[in-house]
């Protein structure tokens, strides 16, 4: 008789072995190393650096009294971690990673990866010249309705795939990127990085391509005209966000002293596959979602809505009007943050961490997101030309598509 019991785990199981996990800034998105270790009972956040006072206690606070507080990354170079999350200012990003990757510890780095191409580049080097594992945090690739769309494309639904438009309506824009650091250029770069990567990436993914050819046009259309500006520093967005108080966006109060990054976007891309993709980024809107319309030689298909009562659409025949499409497909509810994605890639990544297992992001299309989204602001900033993206050094392309030796 076949017995069908479940093996029996040891400590020495290289799937389940305990994890030392540490944190860089631990502002707003540095819950979710907190979040990581609610998932694994072996993983533990055991040092987190963090220059703000604030921070150390709020460290305290997520990780325990045990946990050991710094003020700058080097010393948890030096702490024996085997993985540490990277949640600092967005510009920092390359050079914590780096640092990390060069003590041969494992990072996880919040998206985007990064907010120039050199950067980006770098951290890609070093990662292939040390051997460390590197994992960029594109969640959305998780989020259900991404992969449903992710799907269908890939069964032939829509047969070959050929245009993608998507439409990010940033209805907290006002609060969560024009009241702290994200508002400045020298932070981010520009939004399409903060947020248009995610997008980008999706569409790369979808599309089965990269964009080698980018114009954008943009500009700071509404809360350049905000005079009311506050210093917010050591402050999480959850300290201020308030969705029925902080409207309409011209009554906005308190934003960042500094503000020079665009709060509307728009984007055009050729990818070198042949297919052509829109992206529209606004930041006063009143509702928050993302819209995305994929259109292939035999069809097409549109999500509404994001998560649980949401659907995607599709139309296969030629009709007028056709509200519902010819076939409605509810988007899977899955508990947990960013409609159960958050959940997911960071299981992704601790495994990943201890036996290097395939990962559905890709340190290869962070790349290629943050250099699309870079040359777009570049074209942006000037004439709106269409620019070329700068390519990825074929060597490295091969080692990550490869899957990162250990």
């Amino acid at each position: 008789m076949t017995s069908h019991a479940s093996p029996t785990v040891t400590a020495t199981d290289e799937s389940v072995r305990p994890l030392r996990l540490g944190l860089v800034g631990n502002g707003n998105r540095g819950i979710i190393a907190r979040t990581a270790v609610d998932l694994d009972p072996a993983a533990q956040v055991v040092a987190v650096a963090d220059p703000d006072p604030r921070a150390h206690r709020r460290a305290v606070e997520r990780f325990g009294e045990d946990v050991a507080v710094h003020d700058d990354v080097a010393a948890l170079c030096d702490a024996g971690l085997d993985a540490a999350f990277v949640t600092s200012r967005d510009h920092q990003h390359a050079d914590h990673a780096i640092a990390l990757m060069r003590a041969g510890v494992a990072v996880f780095v919040d998206k985007p990866m990064a907010t120039t191409v050199s950067d980006a580049d770098r951290m890609l080097a070093v990662a292939r010249e040390t051997g460390s594992r590197l994992y960029v945090g594109h969640n959305m690739r998780h989020m259900p309705v991404i992969a449903l769309m992710q799907r269908l494309v890939a069964e032939g639904r829509i047969g070959q795939v050929k245009a993608i438009w998507c439409r990010y309506f940033v209805g907290d824009g006002g609060d969560r990127f024009f009241k702290d650091w994200h508002a400045e250029r020298a932070n981010v770069n520009s939004l399409l990085l903060q947020k248009g990567a995610h997008d980008i990436d999706v569409i790369h993914w979808i599309a089965g391509g990269y964009t080698r050819t980018v114009s954008a046009m943009g500009e700071l259309t509404v809360y350049g005209e905000v005079t009311d500006r506050q210093d917010r520093s050591g402050q999480l967005v959850t300290d201020w966000l308030d969705r029925e108080k902080n409207w309409p966006p011209l009554a906005q109060t308190g934003l960042h002293p500094v503000i020079d990054v665009e709060d509307l976007s728009m984007v055009t891309m050729r990818m070198d596959n042949g297919v052509y993709a829109t992206y529209s980024e606004c930041h006063f809107t009143p509702d928050y979602w993302r819209n995305y319309t994929i259109i292939g030689t035999e069809g097409r298909i549109e999500n509404f809505g994001l998560g649980e009562g949401g659907v995607v659409r599709l139309w296969n025949r030629r009709s007028e009007f056709l509200e519902h499409g010819h076939e409605e497909i509810p988007i899977p509810h899955v508990p947990g943050g960013h409609h159960g994605a958050d959940p997911a890639l960071l299981r992704e990544f601790l495994a990943f961490v201890r036996t290097g297992a395939p990962t559905r992001t890709s340190v290869v299309a962070a790349r290629e997101a943050v250099a699309t989204a870079a040359t777009a602001t570049a074209s942006m900033r000037s004439d709106s030309s269409a620019l070329a993206v700068p390519p990825l050094d074929p060597e490295l392309r091969d080692y990550f598509d490869a899957g990162q030796p250990r």
